[in-house]
């Protein structure tokens, strides 16, 4: 079976760039930020993700394409039988988090629907409050929404890398610049504005902690969708001509300005209203709706605002999918689309639970938690954690000559390349294993 490949260094720049831009660049990055120095968790968390977030995704894309396989079989391929379970964990990674992100993901088009019918539009908090709280627990609502999105991320990856993956890139990530430019100038055109601004982009060092860098390295690593097989799958469609330290450059680039955007998107509109900056979740479906309701045109402004989030909620579905549709059609030998239809149905059922937990079946836990936080917690502090630690020690030390080839060949040993090696094999792993320590 031939491999799929990009059409353009463009498409594949957008498309993994995509991959990093997900709700939490749009909700959760404005107020970590904002609650953790300002100005200060900015300049740390741009400063880790071009040091060894930067080689950690240049070590997967290598691999890609390297192998010119999936995530598992890369590390099969490169490191042997001893190895490729470490990509069957990302591959599980990929598929746990994109059963509860697309729940979330449905969320977003059940408030494109409300801020058309205008329901959401009141700055009554409580009310706003009841609204979310009785949709999600809902038992029958959010199932449908879930399934829509999960059907709308199925239809692209059908579509395959270039027709249906990096055409819609072209058109979303641009159309998500646009939809945020907007929201910006008209959140600071509003009285009291610049005091948000100013809140989130004044440095304050006094907040510099050693929790305060726990979060800005977990943020980092995974706004950049690391140790999921993402960057390995997509750099598996990277032909030999395009240069893998500019395509990450980009992507690093345009990860963390869509990150700054959405702080001058979000915090001077909360501020302006004298809403709380640190509302975590409810900022998006709680806080935002009611800023709307205060502002001159302010539904017009929330069916832009919950469109933006649904584009940004696909560009990152449409990556996990693939992932594991990916390692699906290689490891199985199974075609495009039997296997993104059986992968999506597995999804749809996992999120079932997933969905009910927060509702009707609240009560049923395991260690405390409900499936939903469950399948969070599992995903993004311990296995992710555990991935991107393999990863490193497989590039740093097991791989190099390979990795090294991909990205400078000819023999050539760069300044940065050694660096990119020292990052992979010494900072990279104790860096990460502190964060697995500080989640455990």
């Amino acid at each position: 079976m031939s491999r799929s490949q990009w059409g353009s260094r463009l498409g594949f720049i957008l498309a993994a760039a995509g991959s990093a831009i997900g709700l939490g660049a749009i909700w959760k990055f404005p107020y970590v930020a904002a609650t953790n120095g300002g100005g200060a968790f900015l300049f740390i968390y741009l400063l880790i993700c071009m040091t060894v977030g930067l080689a950690l995704m240049l070590g997967e894309m290598a691999l890609g394409r390297a192998a010119n396989s999936n995530a598992v079989g890369s590390f099969r391929q490169l490191g042997g039988r001893a190895w490729p379970w470490v990509g069957f964990t990302g591959v599980l990674v990929c598929f746990l988090i994109y059963s509860f992100y697309s729940v979330v993901g449905g969320w977003t088009i059940a408030y494109i629907g409300k801020s058309l019918s205008g329901s959401i539009l009141t700055s009554d908090a409580k009310v706003l409050g009841d609204t979310f709280n009785g949709f999600i627990t809902d038992p029958v609502q959010p199932l449908i929404y879930h399934g829509l999105f999960a059907g709308l991320t199925l239809a692209v990856v059908l579509g395959g890398v270039q027709k249906g993956i990096e055409n819609l890139s072209k058109f979303l990530m641009p159309a998500l610049f646009v939809l945020m430019l907007v929201l910006i100038v008209r959140g600071l055109t509003l009285p009291g504005a610049m005091d948000g601004l100013l809140y989130f982009l004044t440095p304050d060092f006094g907040k510099v902690t050693g929790t305060m860098l726990v979060d800005a390295m977990g943020l980092a690593f995974f706004s950049l969708s690391l140790g999921m097989g993402v960057m390995i799958t997509y750099g598996s469609y990277v032909g030999r001509d395009t240069p893998l330290l500019g395509s990450s450059l980009w992507v690093i680039a345009l990860t963390v300005m869509t990150c700054f955007l959405a702080g001058l998107m979000v915090l001077p509109a909360v501020f302006a209203f004298g809403f709380d900056p640190s509302a975590g979740p409810g900022l998006t479906f709680i806080t935002m709706p009611a800023v709307f309701a205060q502002m001159a045109g302010g539904q017009l402004f929330a069916v832009l605002f919950f469109c933006l989030l649904l584009v940004a909620a696909l560009t990152s579905s449409v990556s996990l999918l693939e992932v594991v549709v990916s390692a699906v059609m290689d490891e199985f030998k199974l075609p495009r689309r039997r296997a993104a239809l059986l992968v999506s149905a597995g999804v749809f059922l996992l999120g079932i639970p997933a969905s009910l937990s927060l509702g009707i079946w609240r009560e049923y836990t395991v260690f405390g938690k409900g499936v939903f936080d469950l399948l969070d917690y599992i995903t993004s502090n311990l296995l992710m954690p555990l991935g991107e630690v393999l990863l490193a020690v497989f590039v740093g030390w097991r791989v190099w000559p390979v990795v090294q080839g991909e990205l400078a060949p000819g023999g050539r040993n760069p300044l940065w390349l050694r660096a990119m090696r020292g990052f992979c094999r010494y900072l990279a792993p104790v860096l990460i294993l502190g964060i697995l320590v500080h989640n455990l």
